[in-house]
């Protein structure tokens, strides 16, 4: 029995997975190797192989723009008069207690 002729060309374009192969086959992630092994275990990084990018001169006046805005401030805890600020065990009894924990 032979697969229609439309069937059997749709066939052919598809890339081959490693399901419907038998073992052995092994496709990757093309991403290549950054470095070698050592006889010891250990690995050395080849820093010519390393991804680097580049960063567009006048980065202020570059159009393109990053997907979070810039305008955003870093919020952080307010710990006032604890010296320990976000590491005290007070402040963080005091916050459990006020969103509902048991005392």
């Amino acid at each position: 029995m032979k697969p229609t002729q439309a069937l059997g060309k749709k066939l052919t374009r598809l890339a081959l997975t490693t399901k419907q192969t038998n073992k052995g086959y092994y496709k990757g992630t093309g991403t290549g190797s950054t470095g070698r092994h050592t006889k010891h275990g250990g690995y050395i990084i080849d820093w010519d192989k390393v991804r680097t990018y580049v960063v567009p001169e006048n980065l202020k006046d570059f159009k393109l723009t990053p997907f979070v805005t810039r305008r955003i401030e870093k919020s952080r805890g307010q710990f006032p008069g604890d010296p320990k600020g976000a590491f005290s065990g007070e402040a963080y009894l005091k916050k459990w207690k006020d969103e509902g924990g048991e005392s």
